[in-house]
């Protein structure tokens, strides 16, 4: 079984979000990337697939030559093959990125290998755009399974051979199911498995391993960025009392305004 995970390089922002002095983009110079948590359970789900069933893990990002280091965090985890659709660094946008990831699904077919199943995040870490993962499906004409907190794999139970899996996922409350035969996409979220920690062999191994790389064609998508904006946030602050004994007559006239004095 041949399984590609897409993954999408995103910045580590645990503090304040600050932005480039031209407002187009998060300055990161403070910041590590990573991958976001949807695409790291996507990782295991699908390194935990070929250990049931057989079969190679490949994953894939679209960024520039930086992106490597978060193609090797999957490999530590256990995916067996790496591939780099590498850019100059400008932005992509969902079009154009699924285009480019539509293309080497594609190319690996022809080359006899053809991807069974592919998996994305449930959406970016960094744009929200949910978008990805739906539209390669639509251009290869495959079957699409979004949000999905559950997979199974198995033989189709029809006789005809092949494979076929059943998605589960949850909506406003209703556990909704799938059943669709494969090659089929599937956006994963965030609690469909617990990931693993990379081991010692692992990163070993991913530090010394080969990244297959093309360089997909750009494409113009119509859209142009004015600015981007941090939202407004609401300003907290302390006010000091006093101290010891002295406070007592201030804190009891604060507590009688919040009217929790009997």
């Amino acid at each position: 079984m041949e399984i590609l995970v897409c993954v999408k390089r995103v910045p580590m922002v645990g503090g304040k979000i600050v932005l480039t002095g031209d407002s187009q983009d998060v300055d990161t110079r403070m910041s590590g990337f990573t991958i976001s948590p949807h695409e790291e359970c996507a990782v295991e789900e699908a390194v935990q697939i070929a250990e049931r069933l057989g079969g190679t893990v490949s994953v894939l990002t679209l960024g520039p030559p930086e992106a490597a280091d978060q193609l090797r965090e999957a490999l530590a985890l256990g995916a067996g093959r790496a591939v780099l659709l590498e850019t100059d660094g400008r932005e992509w946008g969902p079009v154009a990125t699924a285009s480019a990831i539509t293309d080497e699904v594609r190319r690996r077919a022809e080359a006899g290998d053809g991807y069974d199943l592919v998996f994305c995040g449930n959406e970016a870490a960094d744009t929200g755009d949910y978008q990805v993962g739906i539209r390669v499906a639509h251009a290869l004409g495959w079957p699409c399974a979004t949000g999905i907190k559950s997979l199974e794999v198995a033989e189709a139970g029809n006789g005809a051979g092949g494979l076929a899996a059943r998605a589960g996922r949850e909506y406003r409350g209703v556990q909704e199911s799938f059943e669709f035969g494969l090659p089929a996409v599937v956006t994963v979220k965030e609690g469909i498995n617990l990931p693993r920690y990379p081991s010692l062999p692992g990163r070993l191994r991913a530090k010394r391993a080969v990244i297959e790389r093309h360089e997909p064609v750009w494409q113009d998508e119509g859209l142009r960025k004015q600015a981007l904006r941090v939202p407004a946030t609401e300003r907290k602050h302390a006010t000091v009392l006093g101290t010891g004994a002295d406070a007592v007559p201030a804190l009891l006239r604060v507590l009688d305004e919040w009217g929790v004095l009997p």
